[in-house]
């Protein structure tokens, strides 16, 4: 059984590959649309998966955080 210190370090290494990916996707999604003229509302359905995996990434961040100083 892993330590909850490694469990830890194991998931907020996945939150930092969530928002590398999310950013990267994102950026690529938007010049990808502006080049091809794609409609507006793809932007927006982008910028909502972002933002989804932006709050999912806080949101596991801020519970390591508590479980921490807890």
């Amino acid at each position: 059984m892993a330590a909850p210190a490694d469990k830890d370090a194991k998931q907020m290494r996945q939150v930092a590959i969530v928002i590398a990916v999310a950013m990267l996707v994102w950026l690529a999604i938007q010049a990808l649309g502006q080049q091809y003229e794609w409609a507006g509302k793809w932007a927006y359905l982008a910028d909502l998966a972002a933002i989804g995996a932006f709050v999912w990434s806080l949101i596991v961040t801020w519970r390591i955080w508590r479980r921490r100083n807890v």
